[in-house]
């Protein structure tokens, strides 16, 4: 599966994109990513693949591993009904992403636009952010702005919201 993160590296490389990888052992949650002890490169992004109540909607949430997040709240700010966590099957159908990898750049295989993408306005801030480069065996730091590029070449409309 390693093709899946070159993927990412040729892309960013393509981009002109300076960022620096950690390769680690697979991980699934952010007590894992915790576990690794993995040195301060940046905010670790904790990103969730979510849906509306009746499955219509589809979206990617990102922001600090260290926030929490309320569903209620966040569906009002999303506009929508009730939110729950999207099934491993819509994971893989829409992201093409295993559960452990979700990751912003998991929006490359959505060629059909069909996720919203959500970013914490907090982590605009941010100089380095730490996200899986579509496999959880590695974790990529990189800028917002470049985040913002990569996703921009996608043609993925970055929405910010408060959480």
């Amino acid at each position: 599966m390693g093709d899946q993160k070159q993927r990412i590296y040729d892309m960013l490389k393509k981009l002109n994109i300076k960022y620096e990888v950690v390769e680690h052992e697979p991980v699934y949650t952010m007590e894992d990513m915790d576990r690794l002890g993995l040195p301060a490169k940046g905010i670790l992004c904790k990103n969730l693949f979510l849906r509306d109540s009746k499955g219509k909607r589809h979206f990617l949430v990102t922001c600090d591993e260290a926030k929490k997040v309320d569903l209620k709240s966040l569906a009002r700010q999303l506009g929508t009904g009730g939110l729950s966590f999207a099934s491993e099957e819509r994971l893989e159908k829409y992201l093409g992403l295993k559960q452990g990898s979700v990751t912003p750049f998991g929006l490359i295989n959505d060629t059909d636009h069909a996720v919203e993408f959500f970013i914490d306005r907090d982590l605009t801030k941010c100089k380095s952010l730490g996200i899986h480069p579509l496999e959880n065996t590695a974790t990529v730091f990189l800028s917002y702005k470049d985040l913002d590029k990569f996703l921009w070449e996608l043609e993925v409309d970055v929405m910010q919201i408060r959480i």
